[in-house]
């Protein structure tokens, strides 16, 4: 079973943090990642930077163009990663666009991805239908999870055929915005987890975009799995560099 396919069973809310790779600095993804399951993190999103990154506010596009500058590119990463699980025993996700992957190869970035232990990809702009037809196949071959997102403008039809072909969770966006443009959530996002919930999926939802603190996980966990946390984190980051991870997730949970 897939690592995240074991954290989901497990009876607890879950945190996921997310973090764009070679930020602050360009050496300090797995001091980071170190950091977080140290610290009682349940699952790490690593974001591959990209150029374009259409569903990313501010803080994450800025922290994203760092990484950039920084010389962060798909094969560092995995340069990077390269020994990650003799220290980490978390689910990691790589979330990124789908331009640098086809740049890389498709199925040379799957391959990638199982040599050095990444359990799952997030890829916001392959449209479900076209990983499908295409590249389910290549997924399955190297292990990886791939994970779908849900918007309240998604409609229950398309909601459901994303969790029939669904192996680890639905990742739910909590509004059409971008990342880091919200702070706490208003009654029509309330009804929109809660109807989801209600579908009875056999998927798990774990909610992204909008969570910052204790108050807003709580919130964003009533009806789901789980809460992803980005900007917030970035924006630690940005301040007070790799330090006081520890403060930062105790402030969630």
């Amino acid at each position: 079973m897939n690592r995240i396919q074991e954290k989901l069973k497990v009876n607890k809310k879950l945190l996921s943090i997310y973090f764009s790779a070679g930020y602050p600095s360009m050496d300090d993804t797995v001091e980071i990642i170190q950091e977080l399951e140290k610290n009682g993190v349940d699952m790490i999103e690593i974001g591959l930077p990209f150029s374009d990154p259409l569903a990313d506010g501010p803080t994450i596009q800025e922290s994203s163009t760092q990484a950039l500058k920084n010389g962060m590119t798909s094969q560092v990463l995995f340069n990077q990663l390269k020994s990650i699980r003799d220290s980490a025993t978390i689910p990691l996700v790589i979330m990124g666009y789908f331009n640098p992957i086809l740049q890389y190869g498709v199925e040379a970035f799957c391959k990638s991805c199982q040599e050095v232990g990444i359990d799952g990809l997030i890829i916001p702009d392959l449209p479900v239908d076209v990983y499908d037809t295409h590249y389910k196949s290549t997924f399955k071959k190297y292990g990886l999870i791939n994970i779908f997102l849900i918007t309240p403008q998604t409609s229950a039809d398309r909601i459901r055929y994303i969790d029939s072909i669904s192996e680890g969770f639905i990742y739910m966006v909590s509004s059409s915005s971008t990342t880091g443009g919200q702070v706490g959530f208003q009654k029509e996002q309330t009804d929109y987890f809660e109807r989801v919930a209600k579908m009875n999926l056999k998927s798990p939802l774990i909610v992204g975009f909008g969570i910052s603190n204790h108050d807003t996980f709580t919130q964003a966990t009533q009806h789901t799995k789980g809460a992803i946390i980005g900007s917030a984190f970035i924006k630690h980051l940005s301040v007070k560099g790799i330090k006081n991870i520890d403060t930062f997730v105790k402030n969630i949970l």
